[in-house]
């Protein structure tokens, strides 16, 4: 199972993810955001940032797409995740360009399939995130059932809240006729010490885990 960790405000720490085999590294470009990347990393250190297995994800919410554009260049951004309510029109501006993943905040009892059908020939990859008061995470996972047994049709991220206590709910969700798109899991909050600081430690057991499901 492919992982991303989200939230990065250190290369140091993006490297080693590259070594604990991480695919996926996601850096916050949402000036709100108390892990936006650019108030805890300079811009030059960021464009280098560079791994052998990982990377590079920009986390951007309702950003002009010149700017979106701009900063895939200036950092070498791998994919875009669009985590506001940019329309299907913006998302396939965006993915003419660089390859998109748009981001859903999804309630309890959300209709998965409703929510999404206007994305699907715009965005190469879905997420599904837990809804919340403001743009972002909230440490808190969505009810997973609704999206059991439905078929996506799309790659898709699993977020939400995901922790070193889930493992066995994510062997459980694999083996779910719709995990059959599930591309990735997305882990942010409960593997920090501080807003964009992560827990190596915890993260390179969990990771390990992981990779065996």
């Amino acid at each position: 199972m492919r992982a991303k960790v989200c939230g990065l405000n250190s290369v140091d720490q993006f490297m080693q993810l590259d070594e604990l085999g991480v695919e996926f590294g996601g850096f916050i470009f949402y000036p709100q955001s108390p892990r936006y990347a650019l108030k805890h990393m300079q811009a030059a250190e960021l464009k280098k940032a560079k791994g052998q297995h990982i990377n590079k994800v920009g986390v951007f919410v309702n950003e002009p797409a010149e700017n979106v554009l701009r900063m895939v260049d200036d950092f070498g951004l791998y994919l875009v995740q669009l985590h506001g309510d940019e329309t299907p029109r913006y998302c396939e501006k965006i993915a003419d360009y660089v390859t998109v993943i748009k981001a859903f905040r999804l309630r309890n009892d959300d209709n998965v399939l409703w929510k999404v059908k206007d994305y699907y020939d715009v965005a190469d990859m879905f997420l599904f995130d837990t809804e919340g008061a403001a743009f972002g995470g909230t440490g808190k996972q969505f009810n997973w059932s609704i999206l059991k047994e439905l078929t996506i049709n799309k790659p898709f991220y699993l977020s939400g809240g995901i922790g070193p206590d889930d493992l066995g709910m994510l062997e459980a969700f694999a083996k779910d006729p719709v995990a059959k798109d599930l591309f990735a899991i997305d882990v942010n909050s409960k593997f920090e010490t501080a807003p964009g600081i992560k827990n190596m430690a915890l993260l390179k057991k969990f990771i390990q885990e992981v990779k065996r499901i």
